[in-house]
């Protein structure tokens, strides 16, 4: 499955990279030293995780590089971009060496990291390497971490002066604040999980994603807007090709009915929101107006997510899940597998302009996800690679499995079994 178009055939690879792709349902006639039978499963390219939050440095009670890795190599992803908001935050020049370093030490599979604006931090922009930073992360709404970019002067700057594709989180924090306010007025010092969507509402959303696109377009900047919840969000895309915005699993496979069976383990901000706002988005992923699907994968321990909308952290794990989950939606005729594979490995690819990747071409890097249809299997607490360990879909059935995960050529995950001495590489970006 490729570039919007199906067939039978071989894939050729020496060492890092794909040689050769001979259509056809005969073996090739060149000698090979192993072979991969994928017979009745769908070879897809590597799965590209364009916003992940894997905890590292700073926070790995709950998760670290190694661990999450692990988790996505299971689930079918070769690459991730991960986000700032650990301790330190990743809005140095240093951290984000750090953060590189880490990577090489301790993923499994290809990495890069976001770096994270503030309020201040703009000049170092132009110290960042261009082929080895995806982007600017901008919290244009308080999230976990407290990265919040309030003033006006430095949102100015930041649109005007970033020659990087900026990724944001839009909630107007003034909108949510008020909003809880009230509803601890009315229900006390934390308010039960129902009303997180009330506070973290609509209007929230809305307004700072407007402010957001009318700086995009004032200055010309390359927007992406992260994890979109709401139908009535969605007219400000698939307009303009430099504006564009991501849908995270979560917001496609919960709705505000399901609160009351879940509870604080779909927690997340933005948070989900109405089945009509469901709807709305999962329509969106055939028509353009969303451009990429990622996870927001943000580990917590269990113990961090009891409580109501004030105490209960907000995130959750969803990796590991993530490709089943979207291979359902196809089962259900939501979309088609080829716009899958666009939304989850060409776009992400094309959108940060990785290089070599996100395609199954001849030169490009050997990154291949193998899935096999009518392979049905539960979701038990034993299989979930997450250090957390646990997951809002524990007890789930899924149809579709990920029998194989090829990173660079190097068969890291089949069947069960795992090389955890592998190590992917950096992206680089065009």
């Amino acid at each position: 499955m490729n570039e919007d178009r199906a067939f039978l055939g071989s894939i050729l690879i020496h060492n890092n990279q794909i040689t050769d792709i001979i259509e056809g349902s005969h073996a090739p006639c060149v000698p090979y030293d192993e072979a991969v039978d994928a017979t009745g499963c769908f070879v897809l390219p590597g799965i590209i995780d364009e916003h992940v939050h894997f905890r590292e440095p700073g926070l790995t009670a709950k998760a670290d590089i190694n661990s999450e890795s692990r988790a996505a190599a299971y689930g079918g992803i070769t690459s991730f971009l991960d986000m700032p908001n650990t301790s330190p935050q990743t809005t140095s020049i240093e951290a984000f060496q750090q953060k590189m370093e880490i990577g090489r030490q301790n993923s499994h599979i290809n990495y890069a990291f976001f770096y994270g604006a503030t309020n201040n931090n703009v000049d170092t922009f132009d110290q960042l390497d261009q082929h080895t930073t995806p982007g600017i992360k901008l919290f244009m709404g308080a999230s976990t971490g407290n990265m919040l970019v309030d003033r006006k002067h430095a949102l100015e700057q930041i649109f005007e002066r970033s020659s990087f594709p900026i990724m944001t989180h839009c909630e107007d924090s003034s909108i949510i604040q008020d909003n809880m306010k009230k509803a601890k007025e009315q229900y006390g010092d934390d308010p039960d999980i129902t009303l997180h969507p009330s506070i973290r509402n609509e209007e929230a959303c809305y307004e700072s994603t407007k402010l957001a696109v009318s700086l995009a377009k004032k200055y010309g900047s390359r927007l992406h807007v992260a994890h979109l919840t709401t139908e009535r969000e969605l007219t400000f895309f698939g307009h303009d090709d430099r504006i564009t915005a991501e849908a995270v699993i979560a917001h496609l496979i919960f709705n505000d009915n399901d609160y009351q069976s879940l509870g604080t383990a779909i927690k997340c901000n933005p948070a989900v929101k109405k089945q009509s706002d469901q709807m709305a988005l999962r329509k969106a992923l055939t028509t353009g107006q969303i451009y990429t699907v990622a996870t927001d994968h943000a580990p917590h321990l269990l113990q961090e997510k009891q409580g109501g909308c004030a105490k209960a952290a907000s995130g959750m794990p969803m990796i590991q899940f993530s490709l089943p989950s979207m291979l359902e939606l196809v089962d259900e005729k939501v979309i088609s597998i080829e716009q899958l594979v666009t939304l989850m490995c060409h776009h992400p690819a094309s959108l940060f302009e990785i290089n070599q990747r996100g395609f199954i071409r001849k030169g490009y890097y050997a990154d291949i996800t193998i899935v096999k249809p009518n392979s049905p299997w539960a979701i038990t607490t034993d299989c979930i690679q997450s250090k957390c360990k646990w997951s809002p879909l524990t007890g789930h059935t899924f149809n579709w499995k990920v029998v194989q995960t090829i990173c660079n050529g190097h068969s890291i995950y089949a069947n069960g079994r795992f090389d955890d001495l592998y190590r992917g590489k950096p992206l680089s970006f065009r």
